[in-house]
């Protein structure tokens, strides 16, 4: 994988640098980088777009839902590049994320219909944990919604649904593809659970470094998780045809 993949790894990685220098906190950093900022930052997932599409071809369920995942992670980073003109934006971008998590789980859905009866310990334990998570993480947070109280609590359900599908896609699909897919889902919830507190609760000193470098690596693993991904075969052979 890292060999097929190493050209397109070296330039996410300067892309990655670049935001992470934009987010930085550091005397004259921000100078450097402001006049490209609304630039870079949609270059993140629109050159994970581009992967997606070059390497499958787009064909498939599970490659275009990954492909619209990355597209509303798209609007979301936009959106949350103007919360600082119009606080509304921040909703927008909630419900832009939300949009591309419920797309990422009927694609990791895909892969768990291909053979239900296996890995049932993987995925209660993935519900208990994250389940457990989801909950414990909104009460906190609920003293500090007020209005937001219903949003982030379908927002931390979703999220938290989107990392036990990744779970569930154990025994299905080759190692290599859960294990990319199942990192990523990890570290997108922990860049929305620092996202969340560093909002809600209390300041963060370089939330933005943590924020954006969890998120990155995040969508960079799904995406490369999608280009490897092969099904397992088990007892029926027809299941792979039907959900390509």
């Amino acid at each position: 994988m890292l060999n097929k993949n190493v050209q397109f790894s070296f330039a996410y990685l300067s892309i990655f640098i670049l935001q992470l220098i934009s987010e930085s906190d550091q005397e004259g950093s921000k100078l450097v980088l402001d006049d490209f900022h609304y630039l870079l930052k949609p270059s993140i997932t629109i050159s994970l777009m581009l992967y997606v599409a070059f390497n499958t071809q787009l064909k498939g369920r599970f490659a275009k839902r990954i492909f619209a995942g990355l597209l509303f992670g798209l609007f979301g980073d936009c959106f949350l590049m103007f919360v600082h003109l119009d606080s509304n934006f921040f909703i927008l971008g909630l419900i832009s994320f939300l949009i591309g998590h419920v797309l990422y789980i009927t694609a990791f859905y895909l892969d768990y219909k291909w053979q239900t009866g296996i890995e049932k310990k993987s995925s209660w334990l993935a519900i208990i944990t994250f389940g457990i998570f989801g909950i414990g993480f909104y009460l906190y947070l609920r003293p500090y919604l007020n209005a937001l109280n219903i949003p982030v609590m379908i927002y931390a359900f979703v999220i938290s649904l989107m990392a036990v599908m990744a779970v569930n896609r154990k025994g299905r699909v080759n190692t290599t593809s859960f294990n990319l897919i199942f990192y990523g889902a990890i570290l997108f919830l922990i860049s929305d659970s620092i996202l969340a507190y560093n909002k809600f609760v209390s300041p963060i000193k370089f939330s933005g470094l943590a924020i954006m470098s969890t998120y990155m690596i995040a969508q960079y693993l799904i995406t490369m998780g999608a280009v490897e991904r092969k099904l397992k075969k088990h007892s029926v052979i027809e299941a792979e045809a039907k959900l390509k």
